[in-house]
């Protein structure tokens, strides 16, 4: 069932870029992608890790190359990855021209810290010639020792100059292939910085709260962060930096593009949070049927209410709806309409199966 959104946001208009066999920027969907934290050069290690990832809804991987053994690794990582591999490379030039010669779709660097004008160079001649994107990747962390001088600290001013430095280089080598971000751990520095950035440059973005934490301390922040961002149309590509599980990172993701309804991908599952009302326990229903539920990728509501209060207008708006009855007695509805009355003790399972055949159902229409 689709509901039309009560504000549609529009997008700030990118130059459109391919990483891999993904479209970023210009008018195509705003992708998501985690990053690895494996040790790269354990090829089945990582593998395992990028097919986990790709599983969850991902639709790029980045993997760290901070030595010869990890862009050797590269070649068999790619030949089994299912999704496009970026390489994070700092410092070392070499490892950039590895990467890209191994198949990486992408390669994340930050010019001012690979070297001279001359290994820059040899760098971007290595992505022209294997046809390679780029990220120029601009950290509050690690911005170059000059702005900091001249600012005093990390500031928005500074990571958009650092950005605009680094673009000057790549463009006077005639290369445009490429997307930018200008991180920080700080909320209101990186709102700040991608906005002024995305006022002056067209290149696409790709939006991150670095180092934002724990699992919900930085899903917290990055959500506050990337939807005000998102809100004003800012973003091509994004990433939730956790300390956690890449996986978590992906299924965080795309939840705050579902919320925003820009990007359909799964079950939605609008529930209550439960009190004295319910008729069943919605909180332990829900938990369940996000597990058992997370295999489906056809876009489609499910709406889980404890009682009769707001569950018949919830239901209403949503695929298939359970609103809370009493003495275990629940009103299911299919398409907004009411269907049957169902137990408590058989909601789960005829909830997974009402939605597995809906999916179906949507899949063989299109």
């Amino acid at each position: 069932m689709n509901i039309r959104p009560f504000r549609e946001i529009k997008r700030r208009k990118t130059k459109e870029i391919n990483v891999g066999n993904v479209k970023i920027g210009g008018n195509n969907p705003i992708s998501v992608q985690s990053m690895t934290n494996t040790q790269t050069k354990n090829v089945k290690e990582t593998v395992n890790q990028i097919e986990k990832i790709a599983e969850a809804g991902a639709d790029i991987v980045r993997v760290s190359c901070p030595d010869e053994d990890s862009t050797k690794a590269l070649k068999d990582i790619i030949k089994h990855s299912p999704l496009p591999v970026v390489a994070d490379i700092h410092f070392h030039y070499k490892r950039a021209i590895e990467a890209a010669e191994n198949g990486a779709a992408c390669l994340r660097i930050n010019p001012g810290n690979i070297g001279d004008i001359k290994k820059i160079k040899e760098v971007i001649n290595a992505a022209k010639n294997n046809n390679c994107s780029i990220r120029i990747g601009v950290n509050a962390g690690s911005l170059e020792k000059d702005l900091l001088e001249k600012y005093k600290e990390p500031c928005p001013e500074a990571l958009v100059e650092s950005a605009l430095r680094n673009i000057r280089i790549i463009e006077d080598l005639n290369f445009y292939k490429f997307k930018v971000s200008v991180k920080s751990s700080d909320v209101f520095l990186s709102i700040k910085a991608y906005r002024q950035l995305s006022e002056i440059s067209d290149y696409p973005l790709h939006l991150g709260i670095t180092e934002a934490g724990t699992f919900l301390p930085g899903s917290i922040k990055s959500s506050i962060g990337f939807g005000s961002l998102l809100l004003s149309g800012i973003g091509d590509t994004i990433r939730v930096s956790l300390s956690d599980d890449p996986v978590e990172e992906i299924k965080v993701g795309n939840e705050i593009l579902k919320s925003l309804n820009l990007r359909n991908r799964g079950v939605k599952i609008i529930s209550c949070p439960s009190c004295a009302r319910q008729a069943f326990d919605v909180i332990k229903t829900v938990k369940k049927l996000e597990e058992k539920l997370s295999h489906i990728k056809t876009p489609i509501s499910l709406s889980i209410i404890g009682c009769v209060v707001n569950g018949p207008g919830e239901a209403a708006l949503t695929d298939v709806g359970i609103t809370g009855g009493g003495k275990g007695n629940n009103m299911l509805y299919l398409n907004g309409i009411e269907s049957k009355k169902i137990s408590s003790d058989e909601m789960i399972s005829k909830v997974v199966k009402l939605v597995e055949e809906k999916a179906e159902e949507i899949e063989k229409i299109k």
